[in-house]
């Protein structure tokens, strides 16, 4: 269990989130049968998108409701200038936001 908690507006705490995200994507999936994959890459992307506001907080850097991690990090990018390409791979993640979550059975 988390033993220290800061703020929201502590990138810290978004950090230390991030942290639970992906602690919890990556349990061997081997292990989890009943766990469906698209529900671990859900995991994968909220670490992604905390990690992404941890640096928009550190940054001073205002951030809108969003969890388009490509606007995100467009922000970021606006603030520093640059992200490593590694990194910008991470807005393919974006297909698994909240609002794509709906079962597609198609």
């Amino acid at each position: 269990m988390v033993s220290e908690r800061f703020p929201p507006d502590d990138p810290r705490e978004w950090i230390k989130r991030a942290k639970s995200s992906l602690v919890k994507a990556k349990i061997p999936f081997k292990k989890m049968p009943e766990v469906y994959l698209e529900d671990l890459c859900f995991d994968l992307r909220q670490a992604a998108e905390k990690a992404i506001k941890a640096v928009l907080i550190h940054l001073n850097v205002r951030f809108p409701y969003v969890h388009d991690l490509a606007k995100l990090l467009a922000l970021v990018v606006k603030k520093t200038g640059n992200v490593s390409d590694s990194i910008r791979r991470a807005a393919k993640l974006s297909d698994y936001a909240v609002e794509y979550r709906q079962w597609n059975y198609s």
